[in-house]
């Protein structure tokens, strides 16, 4: 695995780790704001044939 691929894998985990809390706090521009980060990251890994794997599941609060 290249360091792009860490370097998007841990921001993923970071990202999701804060939607989930801020779905759990009731904060919900700071999860428009995680879920946007989210899509990006995930759009720049497809852009780079970097597979990923899908996290569990993050129903909304």
């Amino acid at each position: 695995m290249g360091e792009l691929s860490r370097q998007i894998e841990q921001r993923l985990t970071d990202a999701y780790a804060s939607l989930r809390s801020a779905r759990v706090t009731g904060d919900t521009y700071l999860a428009e704001v995680r879920q946007a980060e989210i899509d990006e990251l995930r759009r720049i890994a497809a852009n780079h044939d970097i597979g990923l794997v899908e996290p569990p599941a993050c129903d909304p609060a």
